[in-house]
């Protein structure tokens, strides 16, 4: 297969992806407006409950006044009103999103089981030199169309690449740490530019420890970038040794929550598919895949809290249920779109001590189902749902709250009902 493969030349190759970098980082002018709403605050896109113009294949964009292309791929059996997870992957130098797409999108297609919407841009030149940041234009470009048209989960867009595609990606991260939820960088450096850079992100990096084209210690460096920006506790993580034939991988402690950053040193070059007790690269047999998809999908259905806990001021009308002394829960209804609505529950702590986790009851009305929750973990769907808080919005402090929300099929003209909240 190409692109697993495909080792560039060692001096040749870094030295002409230092060029283009210089250029990159030169020039400036980067794009910085949101294409949707933060990953903090879920939003229906304008896609969902729509019937789909783009199908899966090659399409085209016009992109800073240049005719760009992408491959998309869209599960089967398409649910127009499913918020589904969106993850661009991009190419190496003198690679294709042809070849990024033939191997499945770096072995996550496989994984996903349908639950994610793949998209795989071509680079100009066959590269990612970001000049005038035209490649995150043409990121930003690619998502509005896609959104526009497909359902899409707001809190659920990845990135990942390899070599010229991992600067990428950590362009990306850089640029747009309020529209990506999280990336992965193998064997990458800053090649593409870091256009911002100070706000945190999700971040997993893989890179060998002999690598002859980009030395690990430039990978060691987007790593710290986040590392900073993400609050987490310093540390020289645990690299295997030359001749081991292994990897390690470290996650980082004291991260800030929803903002972990995961490492993975490997014995061996300059490759994205290391193989475990073997010198040889293979796409079938390497480990990254498998890291990759569970470090993403961890993030399921879970956005990020803009604070630790997040805090809002208490509502000036008491609640219509609750009590002083218990938790109140009350429903807000959110954007509605044919078969389906987004709903929104806020949980207030009435008492003078800090609540220490919370329950939430809640009857949806006949018909709707949820199909997403955020900011707490369900158990059921239909019926009588109870919603517990998740690890990072336990704790409510005095006259403080918290929420949750969700996305659901059906008529959301009903609210849901007999909704109670109960603490420990």
């Amino acid at each position: 297969m190409p692109k697993r493969r495909h080792l560039l030349p060692s001096i040749a190759a870094a030295a002409a992806l230092l060029a283009v970098a210089a250029v990159a980082v030169l020039s400036g002018d980067f794009r910085t407006a949101a294409v949707a709403a933060p990953n903090d605050t879920f939003a229906a896109t304008a896609g969902c409950g729509k019937t789909p113009t783009l199908t899966s294949g090659t399409r085209t964009i016009s992109s800073s006044g240049q005719s760009r292309s992408y491959n998309l791929r869209i599960p089967d059996g398409y649910d127009r009103n499913h918020a589904y997870r969106l993850v661009f992957a991009f190419h190496w130098l003198n690679g294709s999103a042809n070849n990024v797409t033939s191997a499945g999108y770096y072995g996550l297609a496989p994984l996903s089981n349908n639950t994610t919407i793949f998209v795989a841009p071509q680079g100009l030149n066959a590269g990612w030199a970001n000049s005038n940041g035209r490649d995150l234009t043409l990121f930003d470009d690619i998502s509005q169309q896609i959104e526009n048209d497909l359902c899409v989960d707001t809190t659920q867009r990845f990135a990942l690449g390899w070599s010229y595609g991992g600067a990428m990606s950590y362009a990306v991260a850089c640029a747009r740490p309020t529209v990506i939820r999280a990336v992965t960088v193998l064997s990458g450096a800053n090649l593409s530019g870091c256009n911002g850079g100070t706000q945190p992100v999700a971040y997993f990096g893989i890179h060998g420890t002999f690598d002859s084209v980009l030395n690990i210690s430039q990978g060691r460096q987007l790593r710290d970038t986040f590392v900073r920006n993400n609050g987490c506790t310093g540390q020289s993580p645990a690299e295997p040794s030359r001749g081991s034939l292994r990897h390690i991988t470290t996650a980082y402690s004291g991260c800030r929550s929803g903002y972990p950053v995961q490492w993975a040193a490997f014995d061996g070059d300059h490759t994205p598919s290391p193989v475990d007790g073997s010198g040889s690269p293979n796409d079938s047999r390497t480990w990254t895949s498998g890291e990759i998809w569970r470090f993403f999908s961890q993030f399921e259905s879970t956005a990020p809290p803009t604070t630790a806990p997040p805090t809002t001021a208490p509502p000036t009308t008491p609640p219509p249920t609750g009590s002083t002394g218990t938790c109140v829960a009350t429903y807000r209804a959110g954007n509605g779109w044919p078969g389906g609505f987004q709903g929104e529950v806020t949980v207030t702590n009435n008492t003078a001590t800090a609540l220490n986790g919370w329950t939430v009851s809640l009857s949806m009305a006949s018909g709707q189902a949820i199909s997403s929750l955020w900011n707490g973990t369900n158990s059921g769907t239909t019926g009588r749902v109870v919603v517990r808080n998740a690890p990072y919005n336990g704790t409510v402090g005095p006259n403080a709250s918290t929420t949750f929300g969700f996305t659901a099929t059906g008529d959301g003209s009903t609210a849901p009902s007999g909704i109670t909240c109960t603490s420990p």
